[in-house]
């Protein structure tokens, strides 16, 4: 017997709609109420109008973590652009051996975040591996700081997310290079293109979309960093707190009985904006090279 019900598409729907009511268009109206409060996570708050706004403008903590995530961004975005095609590249070929490298390349993705960055922290610490061997050989008369400079701190922090991020982005990159037409590879090569030239003239015209893609991700995924950052400071966001992330300074705002919710809430805000930007300049770059 044939069921042809008006509220058969609905039954199949309500679960996945319920879902994303409760767990993401509520939490995020909720976040801009309390942006404008002075909410407790016991006790509630009051209305404070854009009080926490104007905090926000004198923060000398969100500058640096606002800093430091443009850092990671201009960094990384690079790096895990183009080195992950070229990995692609490489290992798309068929030779023997080749299903080695892809797992080895592909390891540290499957790997857990946070066991990942407890491994650098042992190898970057004063007494790591790193310093050890590196005052072994006499490269350098002391330990290195990596964990507790600034500056070093965020490099491994940086390091530790291109490294962990290679393998992934390769994966995308070599589905997208099965779109290619090997056609175009042989039209080239008939024409005297070498491998250099048909690289930039053939394969990177044919994975532009997913360039683009990628470095959306890479963007997002820079400027609301985490775990690097916290695990290999210790959760204290370097000396003096000034290698903290606005995700880190979210979670060191909101947690424990007397966290402001508001105030915590008011920087989510400014991070969904943070991120907005680069997503929306990449579309546009995306839309004019579609268009060209």
């Amino acid at each position: 017997m044939r069921y042809n019900r008006w509220f058969t598409p609905w039954v199949l729907v309500i679960p996945a709609l319920t879902w994303l009511l409760v767990f993401n268009l509520w939490p995020s109206i909720n976040t801009v109420i309390l942006s404008f409060t002075n909410a407790r996570p016991i006790g509630g708050g009051t209305f404070v109008g854009l009080k926490n706004f104007e905090t926000l403008l004198h923060d000398e903590q969100l500058r640096w973590a606002l800093l430091n995530s443009v850092i990671y961004m201009v960094v990384c975005l690079p790096f895990l652009t183009v080195f992950p095609l070229l990995l692609a590249v490489l290992v798309e070929k068929k030779l023997p051996g080749i299903t080695f490298f892809r797992t080895a390349f592909y390891t540290p993705v499957v790997a857990s975040a946070v066991v990942v960055a407890l491994i650098w922290q042992w190898i970057l610490d004063d007494r790591g591996l790193v310093n050890g061997l590196a005052e072994k050989l006499g490269v350098i008369s002391g330990p290195l700081p990596f964990l507790s400079d600034q500056w070093l701190l965020l490099l491994s922090a940086i390091s530790l997310t291109i490294w962990k991020g290679l393998g992934y982005y390769m994966i995308i990159y070599l589905a997208a290079l099965g779109n290619v037409g090997r056609e175009l590879h042989e039209a080239a090569a008939v024409d005297g293109a070498g491998p250099v030239r048909r690289f930039f003239y053939v394969t990177v015209p044919g994975v532009r979309g997913t360039m683009i893609l990628i470095s959306i991700l890479i963007s997002v995924s820079a400027l609301r960093v985490f775990s690097e950052l916290f695990i290999l400071s210790g959760g204290k966001g370097g000396p003096g707190g000034r290698d903290n992330s606005v995700v880190m300074l979210i979670q060191q705002y909101s947690q424990g009985f007397e966290g402001n919710l508001g105030y915590a809430s008011a920087l989510s805000i400014v991070l969904f904006f943070v991120t907005v930007v680069p997503m929306l300049v990449l579309a546009r770059l995306n839309r004019r090279g579609a268009e060209a």
